[in-house]
């Protein structure tokens, strides 16, 4: 394990959503026009932006997050839940014209699960936002960022920090087509299958097409890619590697945040100078914890527990 000296060194900047998770659990998810009577209810904060930089703190990086709250309750109950987990919140930035952003969560007994965001301020982050908070880009040395603000905002980011000699990392969900400005300008990027088939034009059905997905999207200027599969593990592409990395076997609770669990915990080993696969089979640990587990940034475990973890 590094030292704490290694981890200081190598400053993490999360922009990203913040939202207020409003879960149900139920039998099964519902079809289309059906009513299904559930069974508990809880509200949980949330948001990949803020569940990814909760999870890098937890496991010990020293993380900048820049997100959009509305000037509401869930506003301020989210930037003081940051400041408790030691998240420096000094970017994050009050909206006084939309309200924060809010998803909707239904869990089935099997812990999957599907959601709709209302994202509210998380749609007005701006480039120009950005542009205001560019000195939290310049002490950072690794940027991660998903698809839950604008786009154009994300490319924005992106073309700033490769321009400043920064690692950027995409976790590209929820699923959509990325230009590719935006992908010549990533250190890596983690889509799962789904989010994989969308960039790569690709149909994945066994490890050949995981392997091809990930060349297409290597070809397209990305330099390293990790497809996540769930409960199968992930598979990295970079330069002459191109492998599984199986995940942990574990009974899931609830499968919510595990993807933003994985990148949070991946960016963090890579902050501390593991190797790639070092690194994924660390966010792999993270993750399996965090399934056994209910909500999103509840879920996220501690550096003791992930070094204890086999």
């Amino acid at each position: 394990m590094m030292n704490m000296e290694k981890r200081k060194d190598n400053a993490i900047l999360v922009v990203g959503s913040s939202n207020t998770d409003m879960v149900i659990q139920t039998e099964h998810l519902p079809r289309p026009g059906e009513t299904v009577l559930g069974g508990t209810f809880f509200m949980n904060p949330g948001g990949k932006g803020a569940n990814q930089a909760v999870a890098i703190a937890r496991l010990g990086g020293r993380v900048t997050f820049i997100c959009k709250t509305g000037s509401d309750v869930f506003g301020h109950q989210s930037q003081q839940l940051f400041e408790e987990e030691g998240i420096n919140t000094s970017y994050i930035l009050p909206d006084s014209k939309h309200p924060s952003g809010v998803a909707l969560i239904t869990v089935d007994k099997k812990a999957e699960n599907c959601i709709v965001v209302a994202s509210g301020a998380n749609a007005n982050l701006t480039p120009g936002d950005l542009e205001r908070a560019e000195e939290a880009i310049d002490q950072a040395d690794y940027v991660l960022m998903q698809l839950e603000i604008p786009l154009k905002t994300v490319t924005y980011v992106a073309e700033k920090a490769w321009e400043k000699g920064k690692k950027v990392l995409l976790n590209p969900a929820p699923a959509q087509k990325l230009p590719l400005s935006l992908l010549r300008h990533l250190y890596l990027i983690t889509p799962n299958e789904t989010e994989a088939e969308m960039i790569a034009g690709v149909k994945i059905t066994n490890e050949n097409s995981v392997r091809e997905a990930a060349r297409v999207i290597a070809e397209m200027g990305v330099k390293h890619v990790i497809i996540t599969l769930g409960s199968k593990g992930a598979f990295l592409y970079s330069g002459s590697i191109a492998h599984m990395i199986p995940a942990l076997n574990v009974k899931p609770v609830d499968t919510t945040a595990a993807g933003d669990v994985f990148n949070g915990a991946l960016t963090v080993a890579l902050a501390e100078g593991r190797t790639l696969e070092e690194s994924v089979r660390f966010a792999c640990k993270a993750s399996a914890i965090s399934v056994t587990r209910s909500g999103a940034q509840s879920s996220a475990p501690y550096r003791n527990e992930v070094d204890a973890f086999s």
